[in-house]
């Protein structure tokens, strides 16, 4: 019996094109931030694909309807009269319409100014384009320390 050799071919994603891409990309997080301190389940969860999936410790969402219906308990909740920070820490291109956004920030108390050492966390996004907007198809976090 003859073996037949399969070659494996990669390729590199073309980078995100141009400085204004970027900036759209990078303003994700900012939408995010902006959405939390106004306490806005809508425009939050607007920021996702409409089959997007929201990952948190011991968290699964999945669909818009799902995530807004979170956020908007949760602000009732344990999130009232807190804010969010979230700096894009790098871009990865992953396929035309398609970028990993990874970030580090996390969510600041009621009262607080900066985020607590044990609230600090890092994400992951899988950012696509839909309809001239990039939206979240994926998010998420995991604290940012060992505890």
């Amino acid at each position: 019996m003859m073996e037949r050799e399969c070659a494996m071919t990669t390729t590199t994603p073309a980078p995100v094109a141009g400085p204004a891409e970027q900036a759209a990309i990078a303003a994700v997080p900012a939408r995010m931030v902006a959405a939390w301190a106004a306490h806005d389940a809508d425009a939050f969860a607007d920021l996702f694909a409409e089959d997007g999936t929201m990952i948190l410790p011991g968290l699964y969402q999945k669909g818009r309807e799902a995530i807004r219906a979170h956020m908007a308990a949760e602000y009732l909740g344990r999130y009232q009269g807190t804010t969010v920070t979230g700096q894009p820490i790098e871009i990865k291109p992953l396929a035309p319409g398609a970028v990993a956004l990874l970030t580090q920030g996390g969510v600041i108390a009621k009262g607080a100014t900066e985020v607590a050492a044990e609230d600090a966390i890092r994400a992951s996004w899988i950012l696509v384009r839909q309809g001239g907007a990039w939206r979240i198809a994926v998010y998420q976090n995991c604290p940012r320390d060992a505890h």
